[in-house]
């Protein structure tokens, strides 16, 4: 199915690399549930892995990240996909350019979650998600002191006048979704 970027799995049916594109596969359900979404933005794309599973579905996917080696890789992986050099905290789109604005593991380096958020929302039209790492102490992800508490994110949202926010929990993952239209 993903013949690119796992070439070469001995045994794919039961190896960490599918068990990850089934857990990929399960955000962007989650991500595009109840919307029909024409138009995506990636940022902390990375190796692009949800740009890819974004791009089987959307028919148009950009996708940043701060890191231009990170992005070539993508690029080759996921030719596709329209990739963009850009930081979270200044994104060079104009308001309300994509249907949903995704972040995987990216929220919780900035520096002003606030800031972050309302860049975020000028460039989204109906929602935005956040894939984070749970606030509780486990060996993944990054030091429990710079994880996101939930209550950061809601209160964040709806200082931002986001009034509709769901937080999903997932097995090592939280998924926060800020519908921005009904």
């Amino acid at each position: 199915m993903h013949e690119k970027r796992f070439r070469g799995s001995p045994d794919f049916l039961r190896s960490p690399q599918r068990v990850a594109m089934m857990e990929v596969d399960r955000v962007v359900r989650l991500t595009l549930e109840g919307l029909t979404a024409q138009t995506a933005l990636d940022v902390g794309t990375g190796s692009g892995l949800f740009a890819e599973v974004l791009r089987a579905q959307i028919p148009s996917v950009v996708a940043a990240d701060v890191s231009n080696g990170m992005l070539q890789r993508a690029r080759e992986l996921t030719p596709s996909v329209v990739y963009v050099q850009a930081e979270m905290e200044w994104l060079p789109f104009a308001g309300e350019t994509f249907d949903i604005v995704f972040l995987g593991h990216v929220l919780h380096e900035t520096h002003d979650l606030a800031h972050t958020m309302k860049e975020l929302k000028r460039c989204a039209r109906r929602r935005i998600v956040a894939l984070e790492w749970p606030y509780r102490d486990e060996p993944m992800g990054p030091p429990l002191h710079h994880r996101l508490r939930p209550e950061q994110v809601v209160a964040t949202a709806q200082d931002l006048e986001i009034e509709h926010v769901e937080v999903v929990s997932l097995s090592h993952m939280v998924l926060y979704r800020l519908n921005l239209s009904s």
